[in-house]
């Protein structure tokens, strides 16, 4: 990995509830990787992560001094609600979101209370087990809308020189209906994959043409069987959108007998 001081941006699986974190085998593979990529990436100051679990009218941004764990998930282990990851906020970064986000028109709020949702403890208890670095997390926007999440990453490139991490927590694949009915077209699943990993990591494309083609995601063959709802794909075009260029995909590998990838760019 490149010894980069400045952002690196990184669109992971978070994978199924708390079960990357309870051992389960279908998860093995996602949970090696996101160790791996937390000792390999240059250690951040501080991450901003965009979870497919948090909506809201207009952006909003956590600011309280230390947000507590938000079990949002249901059916699981008793143990799996008493995970910790006891990470502090960043008041400072939380301001500056706020700024940068307002800067470009875009209306941002503070939130104090809101406080982590899985999409952020499941994947960073596996990425920096000790907590130790200081986290923002950043809604999404519940209109779903590829080309306002573009924008609201094209308005966070002021921290591309930064020693941060921005995490966007989701997937590639994401209708559970017709997962666990056995229902699910391979086919279009493995040409969505296919069209994702073109758009994000062909070097030729520019930049226009790359975020107008992730904005209009719903033609690409095979979307909307893979997302019936949007909101697993909405942290990956904010980090397309921050970053602007070309990523590597650094994941395509089972998550619970299904391909997901993971794409990563570094400043």
């Amino acid at each position: 990995m490149s010894t980069t001081a400045g952002a690196s941006i990184l669109f992971i699986p978070h994978g199924g509830g708390p079960l990357p974190l309870l051992g389960d085998p279908g998860h093995a593979r996602l949970c090696a990787f996101l160790t791996q990529m937390g000792q390999s990436l240059p250690r951040p100051q501080a991450i901003v992560l965009i979870s497919a679990h948090w909506e809201a009218e207009q952006a909003r941004i956590t600011s309280a001094a230390r947000p507590e764990l938000i079990y949002d998930y249901s059916g699981f282990p008793p143990e799996s609600y008493q995970l910790m990851y006891p990470a502090s906020g960043h008041a400072t970064l939380a301001c500056e979101l706020q700024r940068a986000l307002s800067n470009e028109g875009l209306i941002a709020h503070l939130d104090a209370t809101r406080g982590f949702d899985h999409g952020m403890f499941v994947p960073l208890t596996l990425m920096y087990p000790n907590a130790d670095i200081p986290v923002v997390q950043l809604s999404l926007l519940s209109s779903l809308d590829g080309a306002e999440h573009i924008a609201m990453g094209r308005a966070l490139r002021v921290l591309r020189d930064r020693r941060v991490l921005v995490l966007g927590s989701g997937a590639t694949y994401h209708n559970l209906q017709a997962y666990f009915a056995g229902t699910m077209d391979r086919d279009a699943h493995h040409q969505f994959e296919n069209w994702l990993a073109q758009q994000c990591c062909d070097e030729t494309l520019s930049d226009d043409t790359r975020q107008t083609a992730l904005a209009h995601w719903q033609r690409a063959p095979g979307a909307l069987h893979c997302h019936p709802r949007a909101e697993h794909l909405m942290p990956l075009q904010v980090c397309a959108g921050m970053a602007g260029g070309p990523a590597q995909r650094v994941f395509f590998d089972e998550v619970m007998g299904e391909l997901s990838s993971a794409f990563l760019w570094q400043y």
